[in-house]
């Protein structure tokens, strides 16, 4: 009887663990509601249908690379723990607890399928591949309107696919070398999702350049009002209920020695703990944002997101007033960064996502070395300090950067990166639909705002832009 109770309480633990992945995952799908409302809001209307598409096949593109390769590169570039094997002899003296020869996250074995014995394979590798359609979802807003959807899906095939689960088995796991031998902590994952995926868009920003008329002559910067600024304030608040999901995610339940909760890295966490940290971090980053931007909306919400990604990496030992605190002054920093970006260094980040998430994310790396240094990290319990978060981000950041650069340079060098002048003038639904998704009724002029604030009608401008774009062509 005795027996039957513990297998009973093993079993309920098991179910309540499959159970709960399962819906932190539909939780996470909120996040790309998010997305794809939060950049169609953004575009202009003649590009609405072609930016919420995207953000449909980046899931069509990035699920079936993460299953047949993801996964296993996750668990293959993980250095390892065990020092003399295990009994079995599947794992070798030095590897991890999974070994790329033992099967494990092969997509043809039976892990990956309808393994009846299986309760936890299948949920945990769907919260993963959540993460992956993040980071293609990141790159998205950023290049907008000018990108050419297949040049964006190689693009967040190879991002979402393989870069960022590279970062995630060296630095987001319990065998990485950043964990074993630096201590490395990310816990809600502000280096190795936002920051990879903001610095990767970074990279390709340079490549793929700005949208026609986004910069006058005189090096003025001009602004393109979104078609539906509310419908981007809602997809941020969708984006914000899916951080919940996100978070609860980086957690793993252990059934068996001492039950419980701990983080990615085996240490004890709570979901209280990160409930504090990412409700007090939204707001401390909205009135961050509110108060850098002076009033700025689109800066006041998107605020709220940098205060968050900057807290993630330390989520789960935070302590409340700190993290209001973090999350205040991120977003001020990124605000600032992201000004500078758009107006001294002419990058047309679209929807601010390289401040928001790239480089704010690898500041919340370097904020845990700072207010963290000294808690354990990982099942070897090493230290994290400010050298190794350091450490971390002179890593991740040229993984990022270079991949990113290096894939956008092939595909513009054979002309498939933009879109053709003429074809980002008339807008991208007409090219890729062969038609306009609004009705007469409800078309306006387009305007556009001039360096010094002027509102003119956009045609003259665009056209004059356009024709300075063929004159550098045949340049």
């Amino acid at each position: 009887m005795i027996v039957f109770a513990q297998e009973t309480v093993d079993l309920t633990g098991t179910v309540f663990t499959e159970a709960f992945y399962f819906f932190t995952v539909a939780i996470m799908w909120l996040l790309h509601v998010g997305f794809m409302t939060y950049e169609a809001g953004v575009s202009r209307r003649k590009n609405v249908m072609a930016t919420a598409i995207k953000n449909i096949l980046t899931i069509a593109v990035v699920t079936p690379v993460f299953y047949y390769l993801g996964w296993w590169i996750y668990f293959c570039m993980q250095e390892g723990l065990i020092p003399t094997g295990s009994a079995d002899g599947k794992n070798p003296a030095g590897t991890g607890f999974f070994f790329c020869g033992d099967g494990y996250a092969v997509p043809w074995e039976g892990n990956l399928g309808p393994n009846l014995g299986d309760n936890i394979t299948g949920v945990f590798w769907a919260a993963f591949v959540l993460f992956s359609w993040t980071t293609g979802s990141i790159m998205s807003g950023t290049i907008i309107e000018r990108v050419r959807t297949s040049a964006y899906l190689w693009l967040t095939a190879a991002l979402g696919g393989i870069v960022w689960v590279i970062a995630a088995a060296w630095g987001w796991s319990f065998g990485g070398w950043l964990t074993i031998h630096f201590g490395y902590r990310d816990f809600a994952a502000s280096g190795v999702v936002h920051g990879i995926a903001g610095i990767f868009t970074l990279g390709v920003l340079f490549n793929l350049g700005p949208r026609l008329g986004r910069y006058d002559r005189e090096g003025g910067t001009r602004a393109f009002k979104p078609h539906n600024l509310h419908m981007t304030l809602q997809g941020l608040m969708l984006i914000f209920t899916g951080f919940y999901g996100f978070y609860a995610a980086c957690l793993a339940i252990v059934t068996s020695t001492v039950p419980g909760w701990t983080n990615i890295y085996g240490n004890p966490a709570t979901l209280s703990a990160i409930t504090f940290t990412i409700t007090i971090g939204f707001a401390g980053g909205f009135a961050g944002g509110y108060f850098f931007s002076n009033r700025d909306p689109f800066w006041t919400i998107s605020g709220g997101l940098a205060g968050v990604v900057a807290v993630s990496a330390g989520a789960d030992i935070y302590a409340p007033s700190l993290v209001f605190i973090l999350a205040f002054f991120s977003a001020g920093f990124a605000y600032y960064l992201g000004t500078y970006l758009e107006q001294k260094m002419r990058l047309d980040d679209a929807v601010g996502a390289i401040a928001v998430h790239g480089f704010t994310g690898f500041l919340g790396v370097l904020l845990v070395g700072v207010f963290a240094g000294g808690f354990p990290t990982g099942a070897l319990n090493v230290d994290s300090s400010f050298l190794g978060q350091l450490v971390g981000v002179a890593t991740l950041f040229p993984l990022a950067f270079l991949t990113g650069y290096g894939i956008s340079k092939v595909l513009k060098q054979f002309n498939l990166l933009r879109v053709p002048p003429a074809v980002e003038l008339e807008g991208l639904d007409i090219a890729e639909f062969g038609q306009d998704f609004f009705p007469e009724w409800v078309k306006q002029p387009e305007v556009i705002v001039l360096a010094d604030g002027t509102e003119v009608l956009a045609e003259p401008v665009l056209r004059e832009a356009l024709a300075d774009a063929l004159e550098a062509t045949k340049g």
